[in-house]
């Protein structure tokens, strides 16, 4: 199957064969390659050449797009969702605007046990059924690369059950799913007060079955006051590497936690969120393979503090855009959504944002070598666009929908 894409306005984040996809850091991400006057050869799936209008050679095509007036990039990558859940927490989110915390929702036994609660009583199948369209809606938004948290079971049958949606979303998906263990989101009610009873519950139990069923790519801890501190986060973290999880954890949301720290000695591929960063964790950034991930939607929907992109970026770092897709603190995977937020409250470029869901979030996912560019004999997973003025009106256009097509 050839497709051939003529007439493109810009075709944004293009690589060449002499490029290494790698993470892009600080003042380059300001910048996108990019050609104008575009065409684009899809042969089964994989990018296969692309170029000028100008110097477009004569080929056969089984289909021709006309992208006149329309971008074409890569499609977003979400390197951070908790998708799979049962049902919405409307209920708290009337309650934030009365006044309560969010950590007051929480102690009161809302939040995360709210969703464990209504999640350990739905089956799977209706479980699969529920996420899927949700899976679907996103991709419509252009999501084309997604993760994917358990962490609403809170007990061994639970976060099996969530694992194995996931693993069947990826099975019937058309785009990459990967999956993070997230047990340790938050302690159940019977563990409030025994929590290294919980721990060892992981540890001993949870763990062994996930790996040997091969239902996740990573290990998660929400590391933060009230959840799980740096000691019991460094604990978890490293009986997750005895089982080939790579940590990819909650860090420095509600506080200055420690989370970032242990993230990095602990050799995690990013740390998320971020809201509450200031120069140590920085410095103990530097130097790392960690990416710093930051969840905007969250803190706009908590109404707290923006993580400060532009002290990260200004440090030399990269910087990873996620959603945090999830029913409580972002009910909302909208990517174009999120592009608005990172530019107008973290003050970042539409070209920082873009690099920061494209390439920056396939390097958080490990899939740099697939997606997230267009280069020569990678997936083509590509966004067209409706037509449209510039690659900032993506950003600009806030809360609509500029994705005509998601080419997979």
């Amino acid at each position: 199957m050839r497709q051939l894409l003529i007439n493109i306005k810009q075709l944004y984040q293009v690589e060449f064969p002499t490029d290494v996809t790698k993470a892009i850091v600080g003042k380059s991400m300001a910048t996108i390659p990019y050609i104008s006057d575009a065409w684009l050869v899809v042969q089964d799936g994989l990018i296969h050449s692309f170029g000028v209008m100008d110097a477009l050679p004569g080929l056969v095509a089984d289909e021709v797009i006309d992208a006149t007036g329309r971008i074409v990039l890569p499609a977003f990558v979400d390197s951070h969702t908790h998708l799979v859940f049962a049902a919405p927490r409307d209920g708290e989110f009337v309650d934030r605007i009365k006044g309560l915390s969010y950590e007051e929702i929480a102690r009161r036994g809302g939040g995360i046990l709210n969703s464990a609660r209504m999640l350990n009583a739905m089956s799977e199948e209706e479980l699969y059924d529920q996420s899927l369209a949700r899976l679907h809606r996103v991709m419509e938004q252009g999501t084309g690369a997604i993760e994917i948290k358990s962490g609403y079971g809170l007990c061994l049958e639970g976060e099996l059950k969530m694992l194995r949606v996931i693993r069947r979303l990826r099975e019937n998906a058309p785009i990459p799913v990967k999956a993070s263990f997230l047990a340790a989101h938050a302690y159940p009610v019977e563990y409030k007060q025994d929590k290294d009873g919980y721990i060892k519950l992981i540890i001993d139990e949870m763990l062994p079955r996930v790996a040997g069923e091969g239902l996740a790519d990573y290990m998660d801890v929400f590391c933060e006051e009230g959840f799980f501190g740096v000691d019991e986060t460094a604990r978890l973290l490293d009986a997750g590497w005895k089982y080939g999880l790579k940590p990819k954890i909650h860090a420095n949301q509600l506080h200055h936690s420690g989370g970032v720290q242990v993230g990095v000695q602990h050799n995690a591929l990013s740390v998320d969120h971020l809201e509450c960063v200031a120069e140590a964790e920085i410095e103990s950034l530097k130097g790392s393979n960690t990416m710093p991930v930051l969840l905007p939607g969250a803190a706009f929907f908590l109404g707290i503090q923006y993580q400060p992109a532009r002290r990260i970026i200004d440090a030399g770092l990269p910087v990873c855009l996620a959603s945090d897709y999830n029913p409580g603190s972002c009910p909302s995977g909208n990517m174009q959504l999120l592009l608005s937020i990172a530019c107008t409250q973290l003050k970042m470029t539409p070209e920082e944002a873009i690099n920061a869901v494209t390439v920056n979030a396939a390097v958080a996912l490990e899939l740099q070598d697939t997606i997230g560019s267009i280069r020569v004999g990678k997936k083509a997973s590509l966004i067209i666009t409706k037509p449209i003025s510039s690659l900032a009106y993506i950003p600009y256009d806030y809360g609509n929908n500029n994705v005509e097509r998601l080419l997979i």
